[in-house]
């Protein structure tokens, strides 16, 4: 399999996602995270056609958990916690140069280009942009490189590779939004990982954190990460 179970009961299953592996996939014949879950939950339960429904996404080349719900009452509590952004959701980036605050919230308005899969900055004025919000800290220095953390106020396309670029430091080798790996993306690895998630169960509503270890190969570097 090319996820990790993290935790599983009858109503959700917690997974980390490979780098490279499309949550949900139109190509025929290429695999993503929901055909696999299903097809583990099908060879477990013996069942032809088992309900798993992501209730959040993550770009394809970003690593780490992913929520899918196992019944529709699941899947309704869980969606609507990420939708109204009652889930914590955190995210570990390796990015260029040194932040001028440790800690802050940058705030943006970003309007997607769905024909060339981009989002940009634009200004409040403009009736496409939406306003876009996270707050990070950083944890750790190496060189010319930091280790931050994000917690997601809004969800938006793209959201932190375009608000960390836009901020003047960019995701190390995002091959979309760093000038420096625009021509070279043979062999690149997003430095980005959504490594922990806090939400309540959709059925006991006991409040639930669940983490997980980058192993991107930017993120071996930094102590922290050895620590988790």
């Amino acid at each position: 399999m090319d996820f990790k179970i993290i935790f599983e009961d009858d109503a959700m299953l917690v997974c980390k996602k490979a780098a490279g592996t499309a949550v949900q996939s139109r190509r025929l014949g290429t695999p993503d995270l929901e055909s696999m879950v299903r097809g583990y939950l099908r060879k477990k339960n013996g069942r032809q056609a088992p309900y798993a429904a992501a209730v959040h996404r993550l770009d394809q080349p970003v690593e780490g958990l992913v929520v899918f719900a196992k019944d529709k009452q699941a899947a309704a509590s869980l969606s609507l916690q990420m939708s109204e952004h009652t889930a914590g959701k955190y995210y570990l980036a390796v990015t260029e140069g040194i932040w001028e605050q440790t800690e802050d919230v940058l705030t943006d308005y970003l309007k997607k280009d769905a024909k060339n899969n981009r989002s940009c900055v634009t200004d409040e004025a403009d009736k496409n942009g939406k306003k876009s919000q996270l707050e990070y800290r950083v944890l750790e220095t190496r060189q010319d490189m930091q280790l931050i953390e994000i917690h997601l106020l809004t969800g938006r396309h793209h959201q932190i590779r375009v608000q960390t670029s836009h901020a003047g430091h960019p995701i190390v080798e995002d091959t979309k939004y760093n000038i420096r790996y625009f021509e070279k993306p043979a062999g690149c690895q997003l430095a980005l990982c959504a490594y922990k998630l806090i939400l309540s169960h959709p059925v006991s509503k006991k409040r639930m954190t669940f983490s997980y270890r980058p192993t991107g190969k930017n993120f071996c570097y930094f102590t922290y990460i050895q620590q988790l």
